[in-house]
């Protein structure tokens, strides 16, 4: 009979990589350190009052002065999928926009919660018009409208405008895909009318993945009591999961202690620096970037009139390997950058430069490699010029 007993491995040893990718981002020192904070209990009076304080500057970050903020203990997508199970019920008419990956998996999760699903769908790195979304609600009784604003898959980036009226007038609920711009563009669910908004922890927040923020206003916070059928899944029943982040203090899982510890430090330094200081370095950095792989010959897939600022998606040259490029920066630069989705894979590389990724420095670290990568070391001076210009 075999030995169970595993021959004794060596001490886990990560690799350190500079993620300009569609995220996980870079994280700051202090914020690795907080994950390495002594774990306490989950009901400790000294962990609520982090809690209490993740909640405010969540909700200092988004706008929100009433309704509900918690981030739920899983990734985006479980942020995603909360939203949609706690507002949606069986036979629910939903209009879903679909202007990418993303906004397709909003989709399948509305359908899995049992809604009738009506998708308005453009070609990739397009914006949704709020025109052909009242057209899809066409009269009927829709529970929800939903789309995506930071598009990770393009780097699109959708305008909120005029949404909230729609809703209004179809007396729909306004759900937001916030996971690639929250803390890296301008979002406030107060004045743009948004009844759910969900992100993750990984991209402008610049934390480990892990949590999910999510926002319900006061309306969803009406239509999730009022369900004539219990939410589908107990874990992400957000009735249950307020009544422990609420005043009751009531057990319902065990929370990620260090996750939380390390976002209270991540936006504790979102806050330190300033909001409009944030927003601005993000747009100051995207366009240095694009200036730079502009003269390598790498140009962007989305014009800039409706470009996100955190993630850059550009085009893939004629004859160049994808594979190999991104295989060359990650195990010569220790560089990671990401490959296309959908009807963009092999045609398009994705690059995030997000939260505390988005810096001068990693702009220029990664125009030097990927000239070097596509054998164009003639232009990175050029490249170089135009990232000084555009910073100066």
């Amino acid at each position: 009979m075999p030995d169970p007993t595993p021959a004794p491995l060596a001490r886990l040893e990560a690799q350190t990589r500079l993620l300009l990718g569609p995220g996980p981002s870079v994280m700051e020192p202090s914020v690795l350190s907080a994950l390495a904070l002594p774990t306490i209990g989950h009901l400790d009076p000294a962990f609520l009052s982090v809690m209490d304080e993740v909640r405010a500057m969540l909700s200092c970050l988004i706008g929100a002065t009433d309704g509900m903020v918690t981030p739920i203990s899983g990734t985006g997508s479980a942020g995603m999928e909360a939203a949609v199970v706690n507002l949606i019920e069986p036979g629910d008419r939903a209009v879903i926009g679909v202007a990418g990956v993303f906004g397709g998996r909003m989709a399948e999760v509305a359908r899995r919660a049992g809604a009738e699903v009506v998708t308005v769908e453009v070609e990739f790195g397009q914006r949704l018009e709020v025109e052909a979304l009242r057209a899809a609600v066409a009269g009927k009784p829709t529970k929800l409208i939903g789309l995506v604003h930071a598009e990770t898959s393009t780097g699109m980036l959708q305008p909120l405008e005029g949404l909230s009226d729609l809703a209004a007038e179809t007396d729909s609920l306004l759900l937001v895909d916030a996971v690639t711009s929250l803390a890296g563009h301008p979002i406030d669910v107060g004045a743009s009318g948004i009844d759910a908004l969900y992100s993750g922890t990984q991209k402008c927040l610049s934390c480990p993945p892990g949590l999910a923020p999510l926002y319900l206003s006061e309306r969803a916070l009406a239509v999730l009591r009022g369900r004539k059928f219990p939410v589908q899944s107990w874990y992400l029943d957000l009735g249950l999961i307020e009544s422990y982040w609420g005043a009751e203090r009531a057990y319902h899982h065990t929370a990620p202690i260090n996750m939380l510890y390390a976002l209270h430090e991540a936006l504790r330094l979102v806050h330190a620096e300033g909001l409009e200081a944030r927003y601005e370095r993000h747009a100051r950095t995207a366009r240095a970037a694009v200036a730079g792989l502009s003269e390598l010959g790498l140009m962007p897939k989305v014009p800039a009139e409706r470009r996100l600022n955190p993630l850059t998606s550009v085009a893939i040259p004629e004859g160049v390997d994808d594979a190999a490029v991104r295989g060359r920066l990650l195990h010569e630069w220790g560089i990671e950058i990401g490959g296309g989705l959908g009807p963009w894979k092999g045609a398009a590389w994705r690059i995030g430069l997000m939260g505390a990724g988005s810096r001068r420095a990693n702009v220029e670290s990664l125009t030097a490699a990927l000239a070097n990568a596509l054998g164009r070391q003639d232009r990175a001076g050029a490249a170089l010029s135009a990232i000084e210009a555009a910073y100066a």
